[in-house]
């Protein structure tokens, strides 16, 4: 038995005690794996049904189907007539297993390297299994699909490793979970206006709202930009919650006051009824993930028009509407304060809705193409609406645009929140990392971190010590990220307890949020002054938490003032 070309991606010899002829492949992470086979079975057989069988064995020999039941030894004989590999390790078997259930080779397909592996970081979550690292994991890969290439592919600056001919399964429930990278890209597919409208059809005379040529370019362009994510809906669905509907709006409140000159009861109704539609189209086209559709529904709702005055062609456009409610008395309403008010309240009840829908789970994992189609379409948010309503009195522009940066900075924030949230659940499920961690917060002087942090937050010595302890034993206990959320929430709750029912609550927990970050900032320093070797892993979990933290405070703020969490955010939006 001889092995030769002991360093990696060199051409590797295993000759068996029952075969003279030896195999050879190349491995870039230099594994040996027994092969037994008779010489008269070896000159029968082609070179191709040879490296199926030795990949077959390979897998038998990984998933630990060795009938001896030996156990695995670092590159030597066990006695057994076979080689044994000591970066493989016998409890792979399940993952080799999953692997085998899911994928296979085929020529001319690649896979990102990255999603392969969130896969699986995934499937480690459902089935609790201690996932491997990135590397290791590579390894297994290679180990178990002979010959599989790695790719550098994507456009300069964006480009991803790839495995080459490795694909999913069509029968693999991972064909949803595809992240291919051609989904950031927008594609202009040749849908026909029909098809491309048909979520905003209950809206009488919205499918005509961008029907000239030019309308058809011009919204081509403004969503070059953007991720049109829409003809992949089915395969993103799992991941909102679209059974959400909208909540019914409450009347206008006039106040009893007079009505602008011009305008009727009537006036009234109708604006109510059409904003109640116009605002179900966009919960349509978002369900949808149609994200382009919603600048065209608004330049339909507020008759948007290239000059001033609006010519004829600009207002046939919009006959339908112009029946129900003309412009002329759509403007008047826009400077009512009751109708100002009436409109702001709606926003708000339709984005929290919409954010419910696109993440109802911050802390759930979501695919990236998804992530960002919804960053760019928060980025797009703010342009979109002014330039609808270019022709629309400033008081409703003001209205509006405040809702929307509301909606957009919540998004953005949210998407960020689970980007943190999954990079974070990698280094908590990593038992090297969490005893390492331990390790470093144990040589932390506390005493002086409290004693430094105690003239700014006033914080009491009782409280900072249990906060330390909880810390360390749920650290200690290796909990999931769901079981840390939750230790987060009883924190907030705690401390926030003796302010319920109390006016001061918003303030008390917008002071608790400065207090947290300003304490966490200080042991932060104290690991980076005493070059902790965790402190990567630290400076990542004290971005989620502060983060996480905000969102609850966030949450309870809203729901102390009776309001939604979007409406508290839209008064910072007014403020600024």
């Amino acid at each position: 038995m001889r092995r030769r070309g002991a360093g990696p991606g060199c051409s590797a010899t295993v000759v068996t005690h029952a075969s003279p002829h030896p195999f050879q492949y190349q491995s870039d992470d230099d594994v040996i794996v027994p092969f037994h086979a008779s010489e008269s079975t070896v000159k029968e057989q082609s070179e191709s049904e040879r490296v199926i069988q030795f990949n077959h064995v390979c897998v038998a020999v990984i998933a630990g189907a060795c009938a001896s039941g030996h156990s695995w030894a670092p590159v030597s004989e066990c006695g057994h007539g076979c080689l044994c590999v000591s970066s493989l390790q016998l409890s792979s078997g399940p993952q080799v297993q999953w692997l085998l259930d899911n994928y296979e080779t085929a020529e001319g397909v690649s896979l990102p390297r990255s999603t392969l592996y969130c896969h699986y970081l995934l499937h480690c979550q459902e089935q609790k299994l201690e996932p491997v690292n990135a590397a290791s994991f590579g390894k297994l890969i290679r180990s178990v699909f002979m010959g599989l290439r790695t790719r550098r592919l994507g456009t300069r600056g964006n480009s991803k490793y790839h495995y080459y001919g490795l694909r999913i399964k069509a029968s693999s429930s991972l064909l949803r979970l595809m992240e291919d990278q051609q989904h950031l890209a927008m594609r202009q597919q040749p849908f026909s206006q029909k098809q491309r409208y048909t979520p905003v059809q209950k809206v009488e005379g919205m499918t005509n709202g961008m029907s000239s040529g030019a309308g058809q370019q011009q919204q081509q362009q403004q969503g070059s930009g953007l991720s049109d994510i829409s003809a992949q809906v089915q395969q993103y669905q799992q991941f909102l919650d679209a059974s959400r509907a909208l909540p019914e709006f409450p009347d206008i409140d006039l106040q009893a006051k007079p009505l602008p000159e011009g305008i009727e009861l009537e006036h009234i109704k109708s604006f109510q009824l059409l904003y109640r539609e116009h605002c179900e189209a966009i919960l349509d086209v978002m369900v949808n993930l149609q994200f382009t559709l919603v600048e065209t529904l608004w330049k339909t709702f507020w008759r948007f028009s290239e000059n001033q005055a609006g010519d004829a062609a600009t207002l046939a456009v919009h006959d339908e509407s112009e029946k129900r409610l003309p412009k002329s008395c759509l403007v008047l309403l826009c400077k009512h304060e009751p109708v100002l008010r009436w409109s702001r309240d709606c926003d708000n009840t339709l984005y929290q809705g919409l954010v419910e829908i696109l993440i109802p789970d911050v802390l759930r994992p979501i695919p990236s193409a998804l992530t960002q189609a919804i960053r760019n379409f928060a980025k797009s948010l703010e342009s979109w609406l002014t330039n609808a309503m270019m022709n629309i009195p400033e008081e409703m522009v003001r209205v509006k645009v405040t809702c929307a940066n509301a909606f957009a900075q919540t998004l953005r924030r949210y998407t960020s929140l689970n980007h943190l949230a999954q990079a974070a659940r990698a280094v908590l499920q990593n038992t090297a990392q969490i005893n390492q961690m331990l390790s470093d917060l144990n040589r932390v002087d506390f005493a002086n971190v409290q004693e430094q942090a105690s003239w700014v937050c006033r914080c009491e010595d009782r409280v900072v010590q249990r906060l330390e302890q909880d810390f360390k034993l749920t650290l200690q206990q290796q909990n999931s990220l769901e079981q840390w959320a939750a230790w987060l929430d009883g924190v907030v709750s705690q401390v926030l307890k003796p302010y319920q029912a109390s006016s001061a609550f918003p303030k008390a927990a917008k002071l608790f949020l400065l207090r947290w970050s300003f304490y966490s900032s200080m042991v932060i320093r104290d690991l980076t002054l005493r070059s902790a070797a965790s402190f990567g892993s630290f400076h990542l979990i004290r971005l989620l938490y502060d983060e996480y933290m905000y969102y609850l405070i966030e949450h309870r703020v809203a729901q102390a003032k009776g309001e939604t969490p979007i409406a508290v955010m839209g008064e910072v939006c007014h403020n600024v």
